[in-house]
Protein backbone atom coordinates (compact mmCIF):
# COMPACT_ATOMS: atom_id res chain seq x y z
CA UNK A 1 0.00 0.00 0.00
CA UNK A 2 2.71 2.73 1.09
CA UNK A 3 4.50 1.30 -2.76
CA UNK A 4 0.86 2.70 -4.39
CA UNK A 5 0.89 5.95 -2.28
CA UNK A 6 4.28 6.37 -3.27
CA UNK A 7 3.25 5.81 -6.99
CA UNK A 8 0.18 8.61 -6.34
CA UNK A 9 2.87 11.06 -5.33
CA UNK A 10 4.84 10.31 -8.35
CA UNK A 11 2.15 10.77 -10.57
CA UNK A 12 1.02 14.03 -9.04
CA UNK A 13 4.60 15.61 -9.15
CA UNK A 14 4.25 13.94 -13.30
CA UNK A 15 6.62 17.09 -14.28
CA UNK A 16 8.94 16.53 -12.26
CA UNK A 17 9.50 12.79 -12.97
CA UNK A 18 8.52 12.00 -15.91
CA UNK A 19 9.62 13.85 -18.64
CA UNK A 20 9.74 11.82 -21.93
CA UNK A 21 7.76 9.20 -23.08
CA UNK A 22 10.38 6.09 -21.77
CA UNK A 23 9.89 8.02 -18.32
CA UNK A 24 6.41 7.42 -18.08
CA UNK A 25 6.17 4.01 -19.66
CA UNK A 26 8.60 3.29 -16.51
CA UNK A 27 6.66 5.04 -13.93
CA UNK A 28 3.44 3.25 -15.61
CA UNK A 29 4.50 -0.22 -14.77
CA UNK A 30 5.71 0.56 -11.10
CA UNK A 31 2.06 1.56 -10.70
CA UNK A 32 0.61 -1.39 -12.70
CA UNK A 33 3.15 -3.72 -10.53
CA UNK A 34 1.23 -2.23 -7.48
CA UNK A 35 -2.25 -2.00 -8.50
CA UNK A 36 -5.06 -4.65 -8.46
CA UNK A 37 -6.22 -5.46 -11.93
CA UNK A 38 -9.44 -7.07 -12.19
CA UNK A 39 -11.68 -7.22 -16.01
CA UNK A 40 -14.64 -7.54 -14.14
CA UNK A 41 -14.69 -4.12 -12.36
CA UNK A 42 -15.78 -1.24 -14.63
CA UNK A 43 -15.28 1.57 -11.93
CA UNK A 44 -12.05 3.17 -13.72
CA UNK A 45 -13.62 2.85 -16.97
CA UNK A 46 -16.81 4.55 -16.42
CA UNK A 47 -14.82 7.69 -15.06
CA UNK A 48 -13.08 7.78 -18.50
CA UNK A 49 -16.35 7.34 -19.89
CA UNK A 50 -18.07 9.61 -17.92
CA UNK A 51 -15.05 12.53 -17.81
CA UNK A 52 -15.28 12.20 -22.29
CA UNK A 53 -18.57 12.46 -22.18
CA UNK A 54 -19.41 15.10 -19.78
CA UNK A 55 -16.04 17.16 -21.48
CA UNK A 56 -16.02 16.52 -24.94
CA UNK A 57 -19.06 15.18 -26.73
CA UNK A 58 -21.48 17.28 -24.37
CA UNK A 59 -22.08 20.87 -25.67
CA UNK A 60 -20.60 22.50 -23.14
CA UNK A 61 -18.40 21.53 -20.35
CA UNK A 62 -20.61 19.76 -18.11
CA UNK A 63 -18.23 18.39 -15.22
CA UNK A 64 -19.85 19.00 -11.68
CA UNK A 65 -18.34 19.16 -8.18
CA UNK A 66 -19.43 15.64 -7.64
CA UNK A 67 -17.60 14.34 -10.51
CA UNK A 68 -14.50 16.02 -9.75
CA UNK A 69 -14.77 14.02 -6.23
CA UNK A 70 -15.70 11.40 -7.31
CA UNK A 71 -12.44 11.16 -9.30
CA UNK A 72 -10.26 12.39 -6.56
CA UNK A 73 -11.74 9.95 -4.23
CA UNK A 74 -11.64 6.75 -7.04
CA UNK A 75 -7.67 7.99 -7.42
CA UNK A 76 -6.99 8.39 -4.09
CA UNK A 77 -8.60 4.82 -2.86
CA UNK A 78 -5.20 2.37 -3.05
CA UNK A 79 -8.03 -0.39 -3.09
CA UNK A 80 -9.18 0.83 -6.22
CA UNK A 81 -8.91 -1.99 -8.89
CA UNK A 82 -7.22 -0.72 -12.35
CA UNK A 83 -5.88 2.37 -10.91
CA UNK A 84 -3.15 2.37 -12.93
CA UNK A 85 -5.25 3.29 -15.93
CA UNK A 86 -6.78 6.24 -14.14
CA UNK A 87 -3.95 7.39 -12.70
CA UNK A 88 -1.93 7.34 -16.22
CA UNK A 89 -5.31 9.17 -17.72
CA UNK A 90 -4.85 11.84 -15.03
CA UNK A 91 -1.21 12.21 -15.62
CA UNK A 92 -1.64 12.94 -18.88
CA UNK A 93 -4.46 15.56 -17.66
CA UNK A 94 -1.98 17.27 -15.69
CA UNK A 95 0.29 16.94 -18.28
CA UNK A 96 -2.00 19.02 -20.82
CA UNK A 97 -3.22 21.25 -17.97
CA UNK A 98 0.60 21.90 -17.03
CA UNK A 99 1.83 22.93 -20.51
CA UNK A 100 -1.66 25.06 -21.24
CA UNK A 101 -1.28 27.03 -18.29
CA UNK A 102 2.47 27.84 -18.73
CA UNK A 103 2.10 28.80 -22.45
CA UNK A 104 3.66 25.97 -23.79
CA UNK A 105 3.82 23.38 -26.00
CA UNK A 106 2.49 19.73 -24.72
CA UNK A 107 5.64 16.99 -25.12
CA UNK A 108 4.14 14.88 -27.99
CA UNK A 109 6.57 11.48 -27.08
CA UNK A 110 4.94 12.09 -23.86
CA UNK A 111 1.48 11.55 -25.32
CA UNK A 112 1.99 9.16 -27.41
CA UNK A 113 3.69 6.74 -25.22
CA UNK A 114 0.93 7.59 -22.39
CA UNK A 115 -1.95 6.75 -25.11
CA UNK A 116 -0.24 4.12 -26.38
CA UNK A 117 -0.10 2.82 -23.18
CA UNK A 118 -3.94 3.65 -21.87
CA UNK A 119 -5.29 1.82 -25.47
CA UNK A 120 -3.49 -1.42 -24.58
CA UNK A 121 -3.98 -1.49 -21.22
CA UNK A 122 -8.12 -0.69 -21.78
CA UNK A 123 -8.25 -2.84 -24.60
CA UNK A 124 -6.15 -5.47 -22.49
CA UNK A 125 -8.49 -5.14 -19.52
CA UNK A 126 -11.77 -4.19 -20.35
CA UNK A 127 -11.34 -5.70 -24.09
CA UNK A 128 -12.78 -2.14 -25.34
CA UNK A 129 -10.94 1.16 -26.02
CA UNK A 130 -12.58 4.52 -24.42
CA UNK A 131 -13.70 7.18 -26.91
CA UNK A 132 -11.14 9.50 -24.77
CA UNK A 133 -8.49 7.84 -25.73
CA UNK A 134 -8.73 7.81 -29.64
CA UNK A 135 -9.56 11.35 -29.34
CA UNK A 136 -6.24 12.32 -27.21
CA UNK A 137 -4.28 9.88 -29.29
CA UNK A 138 -5.15 11.82 -32.60
CA UNK A 139 -4.26 14.74 -31.06
CA UNK A 140 -0.92 13.91 -29.76
CA UNK A 141 -0.29 12.41 -32.87
CA UNK A 142 -1.59 15.07 -34.99
CA UNK A 143 0.65 17.48 -32.69
CA UNK A 144 3.69 15.55 -33.92
CA UNK A 145 3.01 16.07 -37.37
CA UNK A 146 1.88 12.28 -38.03
CA UNK A 147 -1.51 13.06 -39.98
CA UNK A 148 -1.66 9.57 -41.45
CA UNK A 149 -1.13 7.71 -37.97
CA UNK A 150 -4.10 10.72 -36.48
CA UNK A 151 -6.40 9.97 -39.18
CA UNK A 152 -6.14 6.44 -39.03
CA UNK A 153 -6.87 6.64 -35.02
CA UNK A 154 -10.02 9.22 -35.94
CA UNK A 155 -10.68 6.43 -38.44
CA UNK A 156 -10.91 3.49 -35.30
CA UNK A 157 -12.47 5.76 -33.18
CA UNK A 158 -15.43 6.18 -35.59
CA UNK A 159 -16.01 2.53 -36.08
CA UNK A 160 -16.21 1.90 -32.52
CA UNK A 161 -18.16 5.42 -31.92
CA UNK A 162 -20.06 6.42 -34.39
CA UNK A 163 -21.46 9.02 -32.58
CA UNK A 164 -18.95 11.02 -31.23
CA UNK A 165 -18.92 14.32 -32.15
CA UNK A 166 -15.39 15.26 -31.10
CA UNK A 167 -14.20 12.18 -33.40
CA UNK A 168 -16.51 13.33 -36.49
CA UNK A 169 -15.02 17.15 -35.94
CA UNK A 170 -11.48 15.07 -36.24
CA UNK A 171 -12.52 13.72 -39.17
CA UNK A 172 -14.56 16.26 -41.34
CA UNK A 173 -10.97 18.80 -40.53
CA UNK A 174 -9.39 15.59 -42.38
CA UNK A 175 -11.30 14.96 -44.84
CA UNK A 176 -13.31 18.00 -45.52
CA UNK A 177 -16.59 15.67 -46.45
CA UNK A 178 -19.86 17.37 -47.00
CA UNK A 179 -22.12 14.52 -45.71
CA UNK A 180 -20.05 15.08 -42.02
CA UNK A 181 -20.52 19.18 -42.34
CA UNK A 182 -24.02 18.60 -43.23
CA UNK A 183 -24.46 16.32 -39.94
CA UNK A 184 -22.13 18.17 -37.85
CA UNK A 185 -23.91 21.59 -38.43
CA UNK A 186 -27.35 20.09 -38.47
CA UNK A 187 -27.25 18.01 -35.39
CA UNK A 188 -24.62 19.45 -33.45
CA UNK A 189 -24.59 23.42 -34.28
CA UNK A 190 -23.58 24.43 -30.74
CA UNK A 191 -21.09 21.70 -29.76
CA UNK A 192 -18.32 23.25 -28.26
CA UNK A 193 -15.65 22.28 -30.76
CA UNK A 194 -17.81 22.59 -33.96
CA UNK A 195 -18.06 26.21 -33.07
CA UNK A 196 -14.36 26.37 -31.94
CA UNK A 197 -12.82 25.31 -35.67
CA UNK A 198 -16.09 27.30 -37.19
CA UNK A 199 -17.65 24.21 -39.16
CA UNK A 200 -20.35 25.96 -40.69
Amino acid sequence: MKKLILALFLCISLNTFAQTGKQVKDIFLKIKQESKIDRNDRVVYDILDEFYTKNLQSENDEMTPETIQRIEKTASNPETKNLHILLLFLMYQQHLSRTSVAGKTPDTEFQIEAMKLLENETRDIYGKVPAIIYIYKAEALDGSRKKEEAKAAVDQGLKEYPDSVPLKVYSYLNTKDEVLKNDLVKNHPNHWMVLQFGIK
